[in-house]
């Protein structure tokens, strides 16, 4: 048996005990199938058999996803690991404080930027949760938009023939949008409603999960990859570096839809009679960007400096402008068992990402079909 499959076994395995871990797996049936018919591993014997395959392979971005795996299994077999311990041994990051001269600055942007009326939060407010979609047409406008980006996303990257998404909105989850990825070139992308969901909010999260963000890298990495023999593409469990790669594509995404396709977004949203300011999204991207970074810290300040719930929201509205609402989801997420973490793989995976991008196109495409690891891109 191969070193891939047997880490495709062993991620399987690390699931059964939480399969809140598991992010995707579309590989063969028959390997699921077997692995749950099997007793359940103690975490120490899992451990053990990630320090064990990293050895025997060859390759370094197995050997960077075993070292995550070994550390998820050491927690899930109680083992006291700092928070640190855990950034670094599961992301390959490290957990530092962004300096507030930054949000600051970024403060001082968006004071020059947004419309007047009010504090710089209540001003941020309105810009961020303001003028929501109606109910009736959010759906037909999240498609209108996802369509588009599509278009753009192919004309500037390529898309494989045959991928297709769809949509579904929901409530009562602590994110505002995920990418279930089934596998076949298919994504289903839940999208969260109980925050307000404007024209500027849209673009962020179908740019992220969509085009060209989590959908076109799992499908080009599907087509390229799995499809050529790579049988560990198959599955994604938290805890591993590879999402610091794949959330810092999703957020660079982002950046890449409101810099370069303000006019086709634009004209998406004007067929269902929405506004979408595209100059004003552009301009205001960065600080937003900066400011959002803020939850990297608070995960700190609860997980280090031992902060209450109730502090580290205070800590968002002041920093990140966030309502008492979406601060408070924040925390709900740097507070949970696997998302305290994982915080750190959207802010240190979209500095890894831009700047080993640098602009450039070509490695923008290899970010979505090539087996990177942080390492690779420091």
């Amino acid at each position: 048996m191969s070193v891939a499959e047997r880490y495709v076994e062993l991620c399987l395995r690390l699931v059964r005990h939480d399969d809140e871990l598991l992010d995707y797996y579309y590989g063969p049936k028959e390997i699921a199938e077997r692995v749950e018919r099997e007793p359940l591993s103690e975490p120490s014997e899992l451990a053990a058999e990630a320090r064990s395959l990293a050895e025997e392979s060859d390759s370094a971005y197995l050997r960077a996803q075993l070292r995550g795996v070994e550390l998820v299994a050491r927690k899930l077999g109680d083992e006291a690991i700092s928070y640190v311990d855990e950034v670094e041994g599961s992301y390959m990051t490290s957990a530092e404080r962004i300096p507030e001269e930054r949000f600051e600055e970024a403060h001082r942007m968006l004071d020059e930027l947004l419309p007047p009326g009010g504090t710089l939060a209540e001003r941020y407010r309105r810009w961020e949760d303001g003028d929501p979609i109606p109910a009736e047409k959010l759906e037909p406008v999240l498609q209108s938009v996802a369509e588009r980006l599509r278009e753009t996303t192919h004309d500037g990257f390529g898309l494989p023939d045959g991928e297709a998404f769809e949509l579904a909105l929901v409530n009562g989850k602590h994110w505002y949008a995920f990418n279930d990825y089934r596998g076949g070139l298919r994504s289903r992308v839940e999208v969260n409603t109980d925050l307000p969901v404007n024209a500027g909010s849209i673009v962020a999260l179908m740019a992220h999960e969509l085009y060209p963000g989590h959908h076109t890298e799992q499908t080009w990495k599907e087509h390229v990859l799995y499809d050529h023999g790579h049988l560990e593409e198959s599955v994604l469990v938290y805890g591993t570096p590879q999402s610091v790669v794949s959330e810092g594509i999703a957020v660079l995404a982002v950046d890449i839809a409101k810099e370069q396709h303000g006019e086709a977004l634009a004209e998406a949203f004007a067929e269902h009679g929405v506004r979408y300011d595209a100059d004003e999204a552009r301009l205001i991207r960065p600080a937003a960007r900066t400011i959002a970074d803020a939850v990297a810290n608070a995960a700190l300040l609860v997980h280090l400096d031992g902060a209450s719930a109730d502090e580290a929201n205070a800590y968002l509205q002041r920093w990140e402008l966030a309502s008492e609402e979406r601060a408070d989801q924040h925390v709900r997420f740097v507070t949970d068992r696997w998302g305290a973490a994982y915080i750190r793989t959207y802010t240190d995976g979209y500095e890894l990402c831009r700047n080993w991008v640098g602009g450039d196109p070509a490695r923008f495409k290899r970010l979505l079909t090539e087996q990177l690891t942080p390492a690779d891109l420091q």
